[in-house]
């Protein structure tokens, strides 16, 4: 079978597309044959050797998969072959086979297509669980979403929505704010015309903003902290500045206010009993249209390296897809 395989730490330019042995099925897990797989910002700092994660080589990039299964191991009863599925594994989907846990899949309904399935794991899952698990929200606040047009970003505003949030949607044009505004923000802020912690305390008026959801980093994290409301909640969700800020400890003390881990990965390990249900609610969210797993453009295989180069130079407007 073909993948597109990481041997050392590159960049995009530098993967190869190789043969590699099909995957067969050991016990308690199953072997998916992968119709999509979903890339994101991770992705390239993975094969940077920038991530916390740092997987034998060679692996592929790509963490979240959808499609068919083609055979199970023994032990394996909740799915069978045949069956429309999703999974979340980490790294290794940018290739045609797999083999994962047999725990870790979840099925797709079936008017739900492979490419927005394998849209929904990591970064509805990470929204979802930052403001449902961590945020505390209470409906009418407000919740400023920075990056609000990438793929967790734009996965808050929407999520934001449905939890009955008032979302501020954060980005560096008119253009992706338009399509945050088309996706569940109330309200925008262009941080490249206009000062974000001027606008942020217009916005948020005199109380400040009650939650805020940041998958940036670098120099936006302290002004997201000083922009709280009394008791609010900064969610460090990642860095996909590049940086990663070191916080004023005093800022918390004087603002009574909460900086609140997400690393949906490591609940998912720790709690998968909910984990799993969360992501059966997603599925059927976005079978539903509740979410709209908005793929912004997909790639055959053999093109990985282009679409990595889409996520980054922050083209992309939801995911980026693979078919391999």
């Amino acid at each position: 079978m073909k993948a597109v395989l990481c041997s050392q730490f590159c960049g995009p330019d530098d993967l190869v597309l190789s043969d590699i042995p099909d995957p067969v099925a050991g016990p308690g897990e199953a072997v998916i044959n992968i119709k999509a797989a979903a890339l994101n910002f991770f992705d390239l700092l993975m094969i940077q050797g920038k991530y916390q994660v740092k997987p034998p080589f060679p692996f592929s990039p790509a963490a979240e998969i959808a499609g068919v299964i083609e055979s199970v191991g023994s032990g394996v009863t909740d799915v069978k072959v045949g069956d429309r599925v999703a999974a979340s594994i980490g790294h290794n989907g940018a290739r045609q086979k797999v083999a994962v846990a047999a725990t870790s899949i979840v099925k797709i309904p079936d008017n739900l297509d492979f490419d927005r399935a394998a849209g929904v794991i990591v970064i509805y899952g990470t929204a979802y669980h930052a403001l449902a698990d961590r945020a505390d929200p209470k409906p009418g606040e407000t919740l400023a979403v920075f990056g609000a047009a990438g793929g967790t970003g734009l996965a808050a505003c929407e999520l934001g929505k449905l939890l009955g949030l008032k979302v501020i949607a954060c980005a560096s044009s008119d253009e992706k704010l338009d399509f945050a505004r088309k996706h569940g923000a109330d309200m925008t802020l262009n941080y490249a015309k206009e000062d974000l912690r001027e606008g942020l305390k217009r916005l948020g008026g005199e109380k400040g903003i009650d939650i805020v959801f940041d998958p940036v980093g670098g120099d936006f994290a302290e002004i997201g902290v000083r922009s709280l409301a009394w008791k609010g909640r900064f969610l460090v969700i990642g860095f996909a500045g590049g940086q990663i800020p070191k916080i004023p400890l005093n800022l918390a003390l004087l603002k009574g206010c909460d900086i609140r881990g997400v690393f949906w990965g490591a609940y998912m390990k720790r709690d998968p009993k909910h984990g799993r249900a969360a992501l059966e609610k997603l599925m059927q969210w976005a079978a539903e249209g509740k979410i709209s797993s908005h793929v912004d453009r997909t790639f055959p295989l053999a093109k990985t390296t282009d679409a990595l180069k889409v996520l980054a130079e922050r083209k992309a407007m939801g995911k980026v897809i693979l078919h391999p």
